[in-house]
């Protein structure tokens, strides 16, 4: 890895990528194995940094704000705060670390081979994949949803299979967070150049009279501001990829000219190809989460169980005495600090309610933080929205809206989730881990004014579900969309209208694959990384090539 501000002013690379995330960095590393590769990353590098190494920091790095920071928080037009990295390895170094591969119906309908779709995640397991070792309090998420009748009990795997199971995670037994970063490591070192804190400021194209536009070069800028230009080598096929995630690809067309024209007109953007669907179809999945108090400590866990229903919503669950915040009044992945504010409606969720509850948690008895949160977050979603320019600085975050729930599909689902969540607590398997005949009054009372959310009862309360789920939505992280095969990229990821440019990464998905997409998207980009070269090199030579 090296500074941008060491880069030339001007080189020249087999193969572009643009975004050393999730999918950049497996792609990267496949694609050096035969040819020169620059893989640009506007964020700096997660290792040394034990805000991202260690699973007891979760949240440390989304709660940071600083201009430096692995994560860049945005907040999108529905007031749901999210955020997006800026760091090498991606999402991977901000998550929760869930390992769980797409259903075979999602590799079926996008058109994947099964078979190089399959060795494509065994190349990503083998590096950063692990078995959790389940605790108490995970144990019991796991035996309610059994005995509620998520079944069958399908015990650890990767696979994506109706009933409960134990999914995999990128945390070691020592706690300790293997990234998509790590990946590199298959990177053949002459192959490879990868250059961090290097802003994308747009690609450059050739444009003949009666031919598509080619992509051919682009322009970056490093930390001090001086700029720089890669240009493609001489070779038809030679490529630049676009991996700068759900909000950093869209955004990146638009900046390079590729977009809706009366939008990119208004910014004063030459347009390069009318394209109205650049930043159509933005989905988040919403999730909704129940905090149960418990009367015993319990292990400090991230998600390791999953349950998938019948209905279209999967059931999560996160525990811990200090919710992994290194302080006891920090709550990790439901935490204001972190913009998880759930008590407020979306759109009043500004800094000085963040702030608010910061301070009430501040002031709560250690034993108010026992316990832990069973969420459900739904499929798809079905509801989607839009991106937009705020500004032409690539560093400014993008106009989102996801219209949550739009859909009155997606909001039954998030109320079938609820109730299941509601049944999990209520279990023989669960009670340990719950006060015993207290009512949800009481319960609230416990935690005072907790900045979190108890399920409201039915009988005695105005709130129903279905309001709940709108009132207490937040983000799993899960947001995709903006660049989407079918719309603006054909199936092998190619920009539909120009040549030598293509997109890989989660801004191509039309659903969510499976119960959470960290390791689609990390197969996704060795998978195109292995199919671009076996094009290029001819089937059996290739598959000899990038046997590891």
């Amino acid at each position: 890895m090296h500074n941008a501000t060491t880069a030339p002013d001007v080189s020249y690379y087999d193969y572009i990528v643009i975004g050393g995330g999730t999918a950049g960095c497996p792609l990267a590393a496949t694609l050096s194995q035969n040819y020169s590769v620059l893989l640009l990353e506007r964020g700096g590098s997660p290792y040394g940094n034990p805000n991202i190494s260690d699973l007891a920091a979760f949240g440390a790095a989304l709660s940071d704000t600083s201009p430096t920071s692995p994560a860049q928080r945005f907040i999108s037009e529905d007031g749901v705060i999210n955020s997006r990295a800026r760091v090498l390895g991606g999402g991977s170094c901000l998550n929760a670390g869930f390992y769980t591969r797409a259903s075979p119906q999602y590799v079926r309908e996008a058109g994947w081979d099964g078979r190089a779709v399959n060795e494509s995640y065994e190349w990503v397991e083998k590096i950063v994949a692990f078995e959790p070792q389940l605790k108490q309090w995970q144990s019991a998420v796991r035996d309610g949803l059994i005995e509620i009748g998520v079944v069958p009990n399908n015990g650890f795997t990767y696979d994506h299979i109706d009933g409960t199971k134990v999914g995999g995670t990128i945390f070691d037994q020592n706690g300790f967070r293997h990234t998509a970063a790590d990946l590199l490591e298959y990177a053949k070192p002459t192959g490879i150049t990868v250059l961090l804190d290097a802003t994308v400021h747009r690609i450059l194209f050739r444009v003949k009279e009666g031919s598509k536009p080619t992509a051919h070069g682009v322009v970056f800028r490093d930390s001090l501001g001086g700029r720089h230009k890669v240009y493609l080598k001489a070779d038809p096929r030679n490529e630049i990829i676009v991996s700068a995630g759900a909000l950093g690809s869209p955004q990146l067309l638009m900046l390079s000219g590729i977009g809706p024209r009366e939008h990119l007109k208004a910014h004063n953007i030459r347009i390069t190809l009318n394209q109205p669907l650049v930043g159509q179809g933005m989905t988040d999945n919403p999730m909704n989460a129940i905090f149960v108090p418990s009367p015993v400590p319990v292990e400090v866990s991230l998600i390791e169980v999953v349950g998938i229903t019948s209905f279209g919503s999967y059931i999560e669950a996160a525990s811990g005495e200090n919710f992994a915040g290194g302080s006891p009044k920090d709550y990790g992945m439901f935490s204001p600090k972190i913009g998880q504010l759930s008590t407020v409606p979306p759109k009043e969720r500004t800094p000085e309610a963040l702030a608010k509850a910061t301070e009430l948690m501040e002031t709560l008895e250690q034993a108010a933080f026992r316990g832990g949160f069973i969420l459900e977050k739904i499929m798809g979603p079905i509801s989607s929205g839009h991106l937009e320019l705020r500004t032409r600085d690539p560093n400014d975050n993008p106009s989102v809206t996801f219209n949550y729930f739009q859909d009155p599909r997606d909001l039954q689902r998030c109320v079938q989730g609820l109730s299941t969540v509601e049944k999990i607590i209520e279990s023989k398997a669960f009670s340990p881990f719950r006060y015993p005949n207290m009512p949800v009054p009481v319960l609230l009372n416990l935690t005072a004014s907790a900045p979190v959310n108890l399920l409201p009862k039915h009988t005695n309360s105005s709130l129903s579900l279905e309001q709940y789920c709108r009132d207490t939505v937040m983000t799993i992280w899960h947001y995709h969309g903006g660049c989407q095969v079918g719309k603006v990229l054909d199936r092998d990821y190619k920009l539909l209208g120009v040549d030598a440019l293509r997109v890989i990464d989660g801004s191509t998905f039309n659903y969510s694959p499976g119960t959470n997409p960290q390791a689609t998207v990390m197969m996704l980009g060795r998978y195109m990384g292995v199919k671009i070269l076996s094009e290029r090199l001819g089937g059996a030579a290739a598959a000899a090539e990038t046997e590891q």
